[in-house]
Protein backbone atom coordinates (compact mmCIF):
# COMPACT_ATOMS: atom_id res chain seq x y z
CA UNK A 1 0.00 0.00 0.00
CA UNK A 2 1.54 3.02 -1.08
CA UNK A 3 2.21 6.02 1.59
CA UNK A 4 1.70 9.26 0.93
CA UNK A 5 4.70 11.79 0.63
CA UNK A 6 4.88 13.87 4.07
CA UNK A 7 5.77 17.29 4.02
CA UNK A 8 5.95 20.54 6.40
CA UNK A 9 4.83 23.97 5.33
CA UNK A 10 6.45 27.48 6.77
CA UNK A 11 3.95 30.59 5.55
CA UNK A 12 3.29 33.89 6.43
CA UNK A 13 0.76 36.43 4.76
CA UNK A 14 0.27 40.27 5.78
CA UNK A 15 -3.19 41.84 4.62
CA UNK A 16 -6.16 43.47 6.02
CA UNK A 17 -7.99 40.53 8.30
CA UNK A 18 -11.78 42.37 9.20
CA UNK A 19 -12.81 39.58 11.20
CA UNK A 20 -10.49 37.37 12.89
CA UNK A 21 -12.45 34.90 14.81
CA UNK A 22 -14.23 34.00 11.12
CA UNK A 23 -11.01 33.05 9.82
CA UNK A 24 -10.08 31.75 12.51
CA UNK A 25 -12.73 28.78 12.38
CA UNK A 26 -12.56 28.78 8.35
CA UNK A 27 -8.86 27.94 8.99
CA UNK A 28 -9.67 25.26 11.65
CA UNK A 29 -12.30 23.72 9.28
CA UNK A 30 -9.83 23.45 6.59
CA UNK A 31 -6.77 21.94 8.42
CA UNK A 32 -9.31 19.82 10.10
CA UNK A 33 -10.79 18.41 6.82
CA UNK A 34 -7.61 17.76 5.72
CA UNK A 35 -5.85 16.00 8.41
CA UNK A 36 -3.25 18.38 8.91
CA UNK A 37 -1.41 19.51 12.29
CA UNK A 38 0.65 22.40 13.55
CA UNK A 39 0.38 26.16 14.25
CA UNK A 40 -1.55 29.10 12.80
CA UNK A 41 -2.03 32.88 14.39
CA UNK A 42 -4.45 34.69 12.92
CA UNK A 43 -4.80 38.68 13.75
CA UNK A 44 -6.38 41.71 11.87
CA UNK A 45 -2.97 42.18 10.10
CA UNK A 46 -2.88 38.59 8.68
CA UNK A 47 -1.83 35.25 8.94
CA UNK A 48 0.89 32.94 9.85
CA UNK A 49 1.46 29.35 10.18
CA UNK A 50 3.77 26.03 9.72
CA UNK A 51 1.36 23.00 9.34
CA UNK A 52 2.76 19.58 8.80
CA UNK A 53 0.73 16.50 6.68
CA UNK A 54 0.41 14.82 3.19
CA UNK A 55 1.87 16.52 0.48
CA UNK A 56 -1.65 16.81 -1.14
CA UNK A 57 -3.28 18.41 1.46
CA UNK A 58 -0.95 20.64 2.08
CA UNK A 59 -1.55 21.65 -1.80
CA UNK A 60 -4.82 21.89 -1.42
CA UNK A 61 -4.79 23.67 1.87
CA UNK A 62 -2.20 26.11 0.12
CA UNK A 63 -4.84 26.94 -2.67
CA UNK A 64 -7.65 27.17 -0.66
CA UNK A 65 -5.62 30.06 1.36
CA UNK A 66 -4.17 31.98 -1.41
CA UNK A 67 -7.97 32.59 -2.50
CA UNK A 68 -8.67 35.06 0.71
CA UNK A 69 -8.19 38.04 -1.01
CA UNK A 70 -4.67 39.37 -0.22
CA UNK A 71 -3.10 35.91 0.41
CA UNK A 72 -3.13 35.53 -3.31
CA UNK A 73 1.03 35.98 -3.09
CA UNK A 74 1.39 33.86 0.38
CA UNK A 75 5.27 32.27 -0.15
CA UNK A 76 4.72 28.97 1.21
CA UNK A 77 8.04 27.42 1.94
CA UNK A 78 8.14 23.60 1.92
CA UNK A 79 10.72 21.18 3.99
CA UNK A 80 11.08 18.10 5.40
CA UNK A 81 9.05 16.53 8.15
CA UNK A 82 5.43 14.82 8.71
CA UNK A 83 2.13 16.09 10.44
CA UNK A 84 3.84 14.06 13.69
CA UNK A 85 6.60 16.97 13.93
CA UNK A 86 3.43 18.59 15.71
CA UNK A 87 1.49 17.00 18.74
CA UNK A 88 -1.94 18.95 17.74
CA UNK A 89 -3.29 21.63 15.23
CA UNK A 90 -4.05 24.54 17.30
CA UNK A 91 -5.34 27.78 15.61
CA UNK A 92 -5.24 31.25 17.27
CA UNK A 93 -6.75 34.57 16.56
CA UNK A 94 -4.20 37.19 18.37
CA UNK A 95 -3.65 40.92 18.32
CA UNK A 96 -0.70 40.50 16.55
CA UNK A 97 0.76 37.88 14.48
CA UNK A 98 4.34 38.72 15.94
CA UNK A 99 4.61 39.69 19.53
CA UNK A 100 6.82 42.61 19.52
CA UNK A 101 4.08 44.74 21.57
CA UNK A 102 3.67 47.20 18.22
CA UNK A 103 0.55 47.00 17.67
CA UNK A 104 -0.34 50.53 16.95
CA UNK A 105 2.93 51.01 14.44
CA UNK A 106 1.77 48.13 11.92
CA UNK A 107 -0.16 49.50 8.97
CA UNK A 108 -1.22 46.69 6.97
CA UNK A 109 -2.63 47.12 3.23
CA UNK A 110 -3.95 44.73 -0.03
CA UNK A 111 -0.02 44.67 -0.56
CA UNK A 112 1.09 43.54 2.82
CA UNK A 113 3.09 46.04 5.38
CA UNK A 114 3.47 49.60 4.61
CA UNK A 115 7.09 51.25 5.68
CA UNK A 116 9.10 48.20 6.06
CA UNK A 117 12.67 47.40 5.30
CA UNK A 118 13.38 46.85 1.16
CA UNK A 119 13.38 42.89 0.38
CA UNK A 120 16.24 41.67 -0.72
CA UNK A 121 16.14 38.12 -2.88
CA UNK A 122 19.40 36.04 -1.46
CA UNK A 123 21.49 36.62 -4.78
CA UNK A 124 21.27 40.63 -4.22
CA UNK A 125 21.76 40.44 -0.50
CA UNK A 126 25.23 38.62 -1.88
CA UNK A 127 25.61 41.36 -4.22
CA UNK A 128 24.91 44.21 -1.44
CA UNK A 129 27.52 42.75 0.69
CA UNK A 130 29.94 42.13 -2.41
CA UNK A 131 29.53 45.74 -3.19
CA UNK A 132 29.44 47.39 0.19
CA UNK A 133 31.59 45.13 1.79
CA UNK A 134 31.81 45.35 6.15
CA UNK A 135 29.73 48.07 5.75
CA UNK A 136 26.67 45.47 6.03
CA UNK A 137 25.60 44.39 8.89
CA UNK A 138 23.56 41.55 9.49
CA UNK A 139 21.10 41.90 12.45
CA UNK A 140 19.65 38.39 13.93
CA UNK A 141 15.26 39.41 14.32
CA UNK A 142 14.94 35.97 16.61
CA UNK A 143 14.83 34.98 20.56
CA UNK A 144 19.11 34.75 21.03
CA UNK A 145 18.76 31.18 22.10
CA UNK A 146 17.98 30.28 17.92
CA UNK A 147 21.58 31.62 17.05
CA UNK A 148 23.59 29.32 19.02
CA UNK A 149 23.25 27.07 16.69
CA UNK A 150 23.19 28.99 13.76
CA UNK A 151 23.62 32.73 12.08
CA UNK A 152 24.91 35.00 9.47
CA UNK A 153 28.81 35.00 9.16
CA UNK A 154 29.49 38.55 12.06
CA UNK A 155 25.93 39.07 12.73
CA UNK A 156 24.75 41.27 15.53
CA UNK A 157 22.41 39.46 17.80
CA UNK A 158 20.59 41.02 20.17
CA UNK A 159 20.38 39.71 23.25
CA UNK A 160 16.73 38.82 23.87
CA UNK A 161 14.46 35.87 24.66
CA UNK A 162 11.54 36.76 22.95
CA UNK A 163 10.10 38.98 20.21
CA UNK A 164 8.63 40.63 23.33
CA UNK A 165 12.00 42.66 24.37
CA UNK A 166 12.95 43.69 20.66
CA UNK A 167 11.45 47.25 21.23
CA UNK A 168 13.50 47.60 23.91
CA UNK A 169 16.68 46.51 22.90
CA UNK A 170 16.78 48.94 19.87
CA UNK A 171 15.63 51.67 21.99
CA UNK A 172 18.44 50.73 24.52
CA UNK A 173 21.46 53.52 22.59
CA UNK A 174 23.32 50.11 21.44
CA UNK A 175 22.57 49.93 17.93
CA UNK A 176 22.93 53.47 17.34
CA UNK A 177 26.57 53.28 15.32
CA UNK A 178 23.97 51.42 13.08
CA UNK A 179 21.72 53.73 12.03
CA UNK A 180 23.62 54.92 9.39
CA UNK A 181 24.76 51.65 7.88
CA UNK A 182 23.07 49.00 5.80
CA UNK A 183 21.11 47.09 8.13
CA UNK A 184 20.37 43.36 6.40
CA UNK A 185 17.73 41.79 9.04
CA UNK A 186 17.15 37.80 9.06
CA UNK A 187 14.89 35.32 10.54
CA UNK A 188 13.39 31.93 9.84
CA UNK A 189 11.16 32.61 6.98
CA UNK A 190 10.88 36.46 7.07
CA UNK A 191 7.69 37.50 9.31
CA UNK A 192 9.16 38.90 12.42
CA UNK A 193 12.10 40.60 10.08
CA UNK A 194 8.77 42.36 8.47
CA UNK A 195 7.84 44.04 11.74
CA UNK A 196 11.22 44.36 13.14
CA UNK A 197 12.04 46.17 10.26
CA UNK A 198 9.63 48.48 10.50
CA UNK A 199 10.22 49.16 13.87
CA UNK A 200 13.78 49.89 13.77
CA UNK A 201 12.84 52.50 10.43
CA UNK A 202 10.55 54.14 12.83
CA UNK A 203 13.27 54.25 15.36
CA UNK A 204 16.14 56.40 13.04
CA UNK A 205 17.88 53.23 10.99
CA UNK A 206 18.43 55.23 7.53
CA UNK A 207 18.70 51.71 5.99
CA UNK A 208 16.62 48.62 6.31
CA UNK A 209 16.39 45.38 4.26
CA UNK A 210 14.91 42.30 4.85
CA UNK A 211 15.74 39.03 3.39
CA UNK A 212 13.15 37.97 1.07
CA UNK A 213 11.25 34.10 2.37
CA UNK A 214 14.01 34.84 5.35
CA UNK A 215 17.04 32.31 5.80
CA UNK A 216 14.60 29.04 4.21
CA UNK A 217 15.18 30.95 1.01
CA UNK A 218 18.47 32.03 1.61
CA UNK A 219 19.79 28.11 2.50
CA UNK A 220 17.39 26.83 0.03
CA UNK A 221 19.47 28.99 -2.48
CA UNK A 222 23.28 28.55 -1.18
CA UNK A 223 23.47 25.79 1.20
CA UNK A 224 26.33 26.01 3.35
CA UNK A 225 28.01 27.88 0.76
CA UNK A 226 27.12 31.23 1.35
CA UNK A 227 26.94 33.75 4.35
CA UNK A 228 25.10 31.52 6.12
CA UNK A 229 26.45 29.04 8.90
CA UNK A 230 25.29 26.56 10.87
CA UNK A 231 22.14 24.93 11.37
CA UNK A 232 18.48 26.80 11.28
CA UNK A 233 16.56 26.02 14.77
CA UNK A 234 12.35 25.61 13.93
CA UNK A 235 9.51 25.46 16.19
CA UNK A 236 8.53 22.28 15.89
CA UNK A 237 9.69 18.21 17.13
CA UNK A 238 12.55 18.20 14.19
CA UNK A 239 14.18 21.51 16.34
CA UNK A 240 16.42 22.25 13.65
CA UNK A 241 17.14 21.59 9.75
CA UNK A 242 20.17 21.44 7.56
CA UNK A 243 20.42 23.15 4.20
CA UNK A 244 23.41 20.30 2.98
CA UNK A 245 25.75 17.23 4.61
CA UNK A 246 28.48 20.05 4.91
CA UNK A 247 26.57 21.85 7.38
CA UNK A 248 28.92 23.36 10.02
CA UNK A 249 28.39 23.04 13.26
CA UNK A 250 28.46 26.31 15.68
CA UNK A 251 26.88 25.59 18.52
CA UNK A 252 28.65 24.61 21.64
CA UNK A 253 27.50 21.93 24.21
CA UNK A 254 26.25 23.95 27.42
CA UNK A 255 27.98 21.06 29.86
CA UNK A 256 31.36 20.56 28.20
CA UNK A 257 31.94 23.27 25.36
CA UNK A 258 32.32 20.87 22.73
CA UNK A 259 30.84 21.11 19.29
CA UNK A 260 26.62 20.25 18.57
CA UNK A 261 23.45 21.75 17.47
CA UNK A 262 21.41 19.65 19.44
CA UNK A 263 18.57 21.50 21.64
CA UNK A 264 16.91 19.10 24.63
CA UNK A 265 14.23 20.01 26.69
CA UNK A 266 14.99 20.71 30.14
CA UNK A 267 13.37 17.88 32.59
CA UNK A 268 11.48 19.47 34.42
CA UNK A 269 7.39 19.61 33.25
CA UNK A 270 7.17 23.24 34.54
CA UNK A 271 9.80 24.39 32.27
CA UNK A 272 9.80 25.00 28.09
CA UNK A 273 13.41 25.94 28.38
CA UNK A 274 15.77 24.33 26.26
CA UNK A 275 19.37 23.06 26.82
CA UNK A 276 22.09 22.64 24.30
CA UNK A 277 24.06 19.49 24.56
CA UNK A 278 26.12 17.19 22.68
CA UNK A 279 25.22 13.07 22.66
CA UNK A 280 27.57 12.48 25.56
CA UNK A 281 26.74 15.05 27.68
CA UNK A 282 22.73 14.19 26.86
CA UNK A 283 23.17 10.98 28.16
CA UNK A 284 23.96 12.39 31.99
CA UNK A 285 20.35 13.68 33.71
CA UNK A 286 22.11 16.17 35.38
CA UNK A 287 22.72 17.52 32.48
CA UNK A 288 18.94 18.28 31.78
CA UNK A 289 18.30 19.85 35.19
CA UNK A 290 16.56 22.84 35.45
CA UNK A 291 18.26 25.81 36.69
CA UNK A 292 17.10 29.57 38.08
CA UNK A 293 18.54 31.14 34.90
CA UNK A 294 15.20 29.22 32.84
CA UNK A 295 12.87 31.65 31.57
CA UNK A 296 10.52 28.90 31.71
CA UNK A 297 8.97 30.15 28.37
CA UNK A 298 10.70 30.04 25.32
CA UNK A 299 8.93 27.88 23.22
CA UNK A 300 5.50 28.67 24.98
CA UNK A 301 3.32 30.86 21.70
CA UNK A 302 6.62 30.74 19.73
CA UNK A 303 6.30 32.91 16.35
CA UNK A 304 6.79 30.35 13.71
CA UNK A 305 8.81 32.59 11.03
Amino acid sequence: MAVDLQKIILYYGFAPVPDPEAMKLWQRTLCESLGLKGRIVISKHGINGTLGGDMEALKKYARATKEYPGFNKIDFKWSDGTGNDFPRLRVRSRSELVAFGATEELKVGPKGIIGGGKHLKPEEVNQLVSDRGDEVVFFDGRNAFEAKIGKFKNAVVPDVETTHDFVKEIESGKYDHLKDKPVVTYCTGGIRCEVLSVAMKNRGFQEVYQIKGGIVRYGEKYGDKGLWEGSLYVFDDRMKMDFSPEVKTIGECEACGGKTSNFHDCSSLACRDLVLLCDECVAKTENLACRPEHTRGKRIGATVG
